[in-house]
């Protein structure tokens, strides 16, 4: 199968270069990338007027799969990553039975063949049943195909637990995952402590839970000399903590999502449950944080947290509804729109947070423009303005709350391996 990309703007996020280039494919990998290609090819795509960019790398999604697959399964969630640009998503294990020992791994392995080309890598649980008391066999999790280990959904509260778990995964180099917020200090609680929990007179979720385990496992990759990704990173003092500890030499990463950098918690007065996600929507000042966290690098990734519930979960009142928004869909436009379009960063900042950096935090070999690289590519139009429609997605799920918002920027084309698996209009 070979593929020529006529006439597009090429990112190449690691070196921040924007080129006019053609782009061959041959066999799955990119061969040429030069301007004026011309090649017998099975397939031409006329780029011109677009962006073409590494695939996107979504380090965080949930995809229900196993056993919670009325929400989601892994086909419908490859199908949702195509039509946001996603050519790679790292799927955490909170799954009905959770995603800890090798078997697992294989079922995760073996659904990804069936979808449609997106890679499908697992990350497995850091300890049995996501419960937080034993080690999962990590050794074991890695042979079977596993990417890195997370108990995301839940807090590793013991902390000797995590303290062994950055041990062996520095002997495994298998990154570990970490969703900071302390149990005790945020469990049944639905929104950020603050003005919002105050006017609905609910108990909130303090940003010290968050900030309290940021430093925790900061310090502890500090003394173990592991490497540590914080996930989902909300609040401004998060970034503080991190920005400190990697001037420190701590191998510590961290990525943030699009709800981060767009929305407050007071997106929650007005859309409920809808906005419900953990952690929760934090204050303006925390946006800002945010921002200027992903401006000088300090936030290294951007990833959707993608995670779908059912219709009517979500329409239960806010205390009983369930935490999570899905992103899959939106991811591209949100960040451009949000960051690109407001001069926080340039397009190779937005794909290299989006594409080559996760990778790299996850030691997959994607997101490169490169000779020889694997052609997972999107196409991409910066500055076509559209509505986000739910009733529109490839996603089983609908809960998200920027339904209705004008975004700009929209993917025109995803390839997976030198092959097109979506084509938008």
């Amino acid at each position: 199968m070979k593929l020529l990309i006529k006439n597009g703007r090429v990112i190449h996020p690691v070196t921040g270069a924007i080129l006019l280039q053609d782009i061959l494919v041959e066999y799955g990998r990119i061969s040429l990338l030069e301007r004026g290609l011309t090649a017998q090819v099975d397939q031409t795509v006329d780029a011109s007027g677009l962006t073409v960019a590494p695939g996107l790398v979504d380090m965080h999604v949930h995809f229900r799969d196993p056993g919670l697959t009325y929400k989601e399964d892994i086909l419908t969630g490859c199908a949702a990553a195509a039509r946001g640009g996603v050519t790679s998503v790292a799927c955490m294990a909170n799954t009905s039975p959770a995603v800890d020992c090798p078997e697992q791994v294989a079922y995760v392995l073996g659904r990804a063949k069936e979808a449609n080309g997106v890679g499908v890598y697992p990350v497995a649980a850091l300890s049995k049943g996501l419960q937080g008391e034993e080690p999962t066999d990590a050794e074991a999790l890695k042979a079977a195909g596993a990417i890195a280990l997370s108990d995301d959904g839940c807090n590793v509260d013991n902390a000797n637990l995590m303290r062994d778990a950055l041990i062996l995964a520095r002997q495994l180099e298998l990154p570990i995952l970490c969703h900071c917020e302390d149990t005790s200090m945020v469990a049944g609680r639905a929104v950020n402590e603050g003005s919002v929990s105050r006017q609905l007179w609910l108990e909130g979720r303090p940003a010290i839970a968050e900030e309290i385990m940021i430093m925790r496992d900061a310090m502890l990759a500090e003394e173990t000399g592991g490497r540590v990704h914080i996930c989902h990173v909300s609040t401004a003092r998060g970034v503080e903590i991190i920005r400190k500890m990697k001037k420190k030499g701590v191998l510590i990463t961290c990525e943030t999502c699009p709800q981060y950098f767009t929305l407050t918690e007071d997106e929650v007065l007005t859309q409920g449950g809808m906005a419900r996600v953990n952690p929760p929507l934090r204050t303006k000042k925390d946006v800002q944080g945010i921002i200027a966290g992903l401006k000088d690098g300090t936030i290294d990734a951007i990833a959707t947290d993608h995670a779908p519930h059912a219709p009517d979960e979500k329409a239960r009142p806010l205390s009983r509804a369930p935490s999570g928004m899905i992103g899959l869909e939106t991811s591209l436009a949100l960040a451009l729109t949000r960051l690109y379009h407001t001069q926080k960063l340039d397009l190779p900042g937005v794909i290299r947070r989006m594409s080559t950096n996760p990778a790299d935090i996850l030691h997959l070999a994607r997101g490169r423009m490169s000779l020889g690289a694997v052609a997972d590519l999107v196409i991409f139009d910066p500055d076509e303005e559209w509505t986000i429609d739910p009733d529109q997605f490839a996603s089983k799920a609908r809960n998200t709350p920027f339904a209705g918002m004008r975004v700009k920027g929209r993917v025109k084309y995803t390839i997976a391996g030198g092959k097109v698996i979506y084509q938008g209009g």
